[in-house]
């Protein structure tokens, strides 16, 4: 191990990609074993990642996933499918068309403090089991609603695509709003892609890309 190389890295993740492959990169690039992060991201999403290198900032990983965190999503109106994202099979909802108005109304229910239901499809474990594990079987369980705080922004809205800025608190699922949002809009609905933007100080601006990770363009932040 190269103990040299310790502090936080911000990356980019690529689509498609497992968080977990940004550590393996990581370990291989800067010969260092200890790695962590701050938070994943589903291999369909993009976006900050927080890398933690070395021990000292290993400990201090629950100091960075509190944050409170800035999603840019795009929704897909008229579909859902069983796991709220574009991982799985669409099934066919409505053809609908809401309004702008419409889309301006129901947005006001995604603001400030509001109960939101764990997805199925998530690495929520409930006695004992990881949920997706559950679903990938066909069951279903009771999920308890948990208290999450939302500021929401509509970006664009063009038929069958709605963009927004979500700032969110810890553990809020962006899939489940965007089910949520074709639940209350009577089209059905479902997360189309998702890019991190911002967790607590830290800025996507400033993170290097996943695909240009080498020794000459990692940069540590602290």
């Amino acid at each position: 191990m190269n103990s040299s190389y310790e502090g936080i890295v911000l990356v980019n993740k690529s689509i498609n990609k497992s968080s977990f492959s940004i550590i393996a990169q990581l370990r291989k690039i800067l010969n260092v074993k200890k790695i962590g992060h701050a938070g994943t991201l589903d291999p369909l999403a993009t976006g900050l990642m927080i890398i933690l290198v070395g021990k000292k900032y290993t400990r201090q990983a629950s100091l960075f996933t509190n944050h409170e965190k800035e999603y840019i999503a795009k929704i897909h109106l008229g579909y859902t499918t069983k796991s709220y994202d574009s991982e799985m099979e669409l099934i066919k909802k409505s053809d609908y068309i809401p309004s702008l108005d419409e889309i301006e109304k129901i947005l006001e229910e995604f603001q400030g403090e509001v109960l939101q239901t764990p997805p199925m499809f998530s690495a929520k474990k409930i006695k004992g089991k990881r949920l997706y594990k559950l679903a990938r079987q066909d069951i279903e369980v009771f999920r308890e609603p948990i208290s999450i705080n939302l500021k929401t922004t509509l970006i664009s809205y063009s038929y069958p695509f709605l963009e927004l800025k979500i700032t969110c608190s810890k553990g809020t699922y962006i899939r489940s709003i965007a089910n949520d949002l074709g639940i209350k809009l009577n089209t059905g609905a479902y997360l189309y892609n998702l890019t991190r933007t911002k967790s607590g100080k830290f800025d996507l601006k400033d993170a290097i890309s996943q695909d240009e990770l080498s020794i000459d363009t990692v940069k540590f932040i602290s």
